[in-house]
């Protein structure tokens, strides 16, 4: 993929994401924020090509994306997903009410592919 520079647009429209963010998005910053979950180092809403990950671990090359209803058999997600991997991430999709409910089992799955390179996302 060509690297394609971050522009001043995309850098606001990532800031004020991160003011607006969603309930779930908000319960999962609070674990992932600060290196609290297993010493790893998450951004929020960091852009990424054309698009903007709600998570990103640099080192782990690793996206977590917190999705409501309106992402249900989304093609366009898909077709996303596909060239954020090819630009060599993993992308891990994850329910708001999943997060809301299962914050533990999401936390722990996201450790999982983080420690794991060998895993591959589901979706």
């Amino acid at each position: 993929m060509p690297h394609q520079p971050v522009t001043d647009a995309k850098r606001s429209f990532a800031r004020a994401l991160r003011h607006e963010a969603t309930e779930a998005e908000d319960r999962l910053w609070q674990e992932l924020r600060g290196r609290r979950l297993d010493r790893l180092k998450f951004r929020r809403q960091v852009p990424v090509g054309p698009y903007i990950a709600d998570f990103l671990c640099a080192e782990a090359m690793l996206i977590v994306e917190v999705d409501g209803s309106q992402h249900a058999d989304s093609a366009h997600d898909r077709a996303r997903t596909r060239d954020l991997e090819a630009r060599g991430f993993r992308v891990l999709r994850f329910w708001n009410d999943e997060v809301l409910r299962e914050i533990g089992a999401v936390c722990d799955t996201i450790i999982a592919y983080a420690r794991d390179r060998s895993l591959k996302p589901w979706c």
